[in-house]
């Protein structure tokens, strides 16, 4: 196993998330704890000792199963890292419940790694209010040792990610980003990790293979990597990107059996770096992706000034194609939240007057169309 110093900490490389560990007949409530017991015997034996859980995570089980688990092994032989649980607005005036809640479920008596849980547009105002005291009541945990180190993660833009550093950067130890190989460019993951290196803050990475996606390459686009390192994996191809990032220190992985726990382990036994080739051949396979499921809009903004909505099209095709690449999923939705009504997808009339003078002759009207049937039947 790869170690990466953090302060005076030694941690794996490869840390183990716990948000989709095995379940019993495809409810996610319901974990499969053999199965999951398992897969922390082998994770212990393979060299990890980060895991990675948070309140909402299986329907609010994983803390109370990776609670049990962990208690099975001496508490100076791993890490744990939960959050509070921020993206649920009903929780913010319970932060000194939910953290005492977390200490029990977890059977622990404090938290290796906590962390303000997806800074997003939807709960920025609210993360910051002082009213709900949660930067307080936090840093107060951390000054009697029930929290050894604190950070936080985003799903947010880069815009909302420096509003949260520059109100609470100052004692933020870590920052855990979605960040692959097709977020790089597509997210802005890239300016991201810049911005955390600004401020001297490790990154923590989350969605290595951005839920599965990456594990699963056509043949089409493996092909030009397979041609430069036959043996890799397609996975490995998606750690070894994150291994050229000085910046990362620990990579999670949702796991969900002890055969995909045992591969990535094996990968993460050495550091393989790519070189500006691979690199390069990479980049190409992800600019392929996103071409053949996104709309080419380039921000130039003509299109807003004919909008008699006033709608920013910009940003919702921008929702729209992250929605459409993730096949779905709560990133969107999410950022929505913080959208008025009468600026949503919905409120497009279809007059065109957008498309009449857009330069990639997006059928923009079409596009919020589609997205807005899509919100309708989101979970989220």
């Amino acid at each position: 196993m790869v170690y990466k110093k953090f302060q005076d900490l030694r941690l794996s490389a490869l840390g183990m998330g716990a948000m989709r560990l095995p379940v019993v007949e495809g409810k996610d409530s319901h974990i499969d704890e053999a199965a999951a017991r398992q897969m922390v015997a082998a994770a212990m034996a393979g060299g990890i000792n980060y895991y990675d859980t948070a309140w909402g995570y299986h329907g609010g089980q994983s803390e109370p199963v990776m609670g049990r688990l962990l208690r099975d092994y001496p508490r100076e032989s791993f890490y744990l890292a939960t959050k509070f649980p921020g993206y649920d607005l009903s929780n913010m005036d319970k932060v000194e419940e939910i953290f005492t809640a977390q200490l029990e479920r977890c059977q622990v008596d404090f938290f290796d790694f906590y962390l303000f849980h997806n800074v997003c547009e939807m709960n920025i105002d609210h993360y910051l209010n002082p009213d709900y005291g949660i930067h307080r009541y936090l840093m107060e945990q951390k000054r009697r040792g029930r929290i050894r180190h604190l950070g936080f993660s985003a799903h947010g833009g880069i815009e909302v990610i420096r509003r949260f550093l520059e109100a609470c950067g100052r004692d933020m130890e870590f920052c855990q980003l979605q960040l692959n190989y097709l977020d790089y460019e597509f997210q802005e993951a890239k300016a991201k990790v810049a911005l955390m290196k600004e401020w001297g803050i490790p990154v923590w990475v989350m969605e290595p293979l951005r839920g599965g996606q990456l594990a699963k390459l056509t043949p089409e686009q493996a092909a030009p990597l397979r041609a430069l390192r036959p043996e890799e994996s397609v996975p490995a191809w998606a750690f070894r990107f994150l291994q050229s990032l000085p910046e990362v220190t620990v990579t999670l992985s949702g796991m969900s059996s002890r055969p995909q726990l045992e591969e990535n382990i094996a990968v993460f036994g050495e550091e393989r770096p790519l070189s500006s080739v691979e690199w390069e051949a990479l980049m190409g396979v992800a600019a392929g992706m996103i071409r053949q499921n996104v709309l080419p809009c380039t921000a130039c903004r003509y299109c807003v000034s004919h909008c008699p909505q006033g709608l920013d099209i910009p940003g919702l095709l921008a929702l729209y194609n992250e929605h459409r690449l993730s096949g779905g999923g709560f990133i969107a939705p999410m950022a929505l939240m913080a959208v008025a009504p009468e600026k949503q997808p919905r409120a497009c009339i279809g007059c065109r007057s957008c498309e009449a003078v857009c330069p990639q002759q997006i059928r923009i009207s079409e596009g919020l169309a589609d997205f807005a049937k899509q919100l309708e039947h989101s979970p989220f």
